[in-house]
């Protein structure tokens, strides 16, 4: 009988650890235009169609203190994009006090009828925990990414990526999309 009792346990244990498995990132991807993901319409989006182009990657949510944010993405996205090649991937996260609850067509809806969003936004993943998504592995681990180890501390944190497909920097949740170092790096 203490067998059976023991074995509940360890078999619980073991579902658990395969349940909550988290997708492991393969060395495979060296930079940001090895990687697809789905768009808020369920297209893949291939970032290799960005290649020659600074990129900058943020999470974002519709219900966060930073979410006039939005405001400022959209600005220096329509300033930059074609003067200096530059484009914005907005990644949707409900990971930090589930601020961002919406499904892809309220998220879609919300940024377009707020803030008149026209820079590319992808499906909601999540960016930080045992589910994060492979893409944030690669931005959040310097074994991936070549540059530095480091988490997403809120939404509204910005990778910026050289047009190498490289990660260059790594700015603040509370740093404006218009700050002078984010507009710096754009035009250099």
């Amino acid at each position: 009988m203490k067998l059976v009792y023991f074995s509940i346990p360890i078999l619980l244990l073991g579902a658990y650890f395969l349940k909550t498995k988290k997708t492991k990132l393969t060395n495979k991807k060296t930079s940001i235009y090895d990687f697809v993901v789905k768009d808020l319409q369920g297209n893949d989006f291939d970032f290799s169609s960005l290649k020659g182009k600074k990129i900058m990657i943020v999470n974002t949510a519709s219900k966060c203190g930073l979410t006039p944010q939005y405001e400022g993405l959209q600005e220096i996205y329509s300033k930059y994009k074609d003067l200096h090649n530059f484009v914005i991937i907005g990644f949707p996260a409900n990971n930090f006090l589930y601020q961002e609850p919406g499904k892809s067509k309220a998220i879609e809806e919300f940024c377009q009828l707020n803030y008149g969003v026209t820079f590319p936004m992808m499906e909601k993943i999540d960016v930080k925990g045992s589910d994060q998504a492979e893409i944030y592995q690669f931005l959040t681990n310097k074994k991936f990414n070549g540059y530095k180890d480091s988490k997403v501390k809120w939404n509204f944190q910005k990778y910026l990526i050289g047009r190498e497909g490289k990660l260059e920097k790594i700015i603040s949740p509370k740093t404006e999309p218009t700050n002078p170092e984010i507009i710096n790096w754009i035009t250099k």
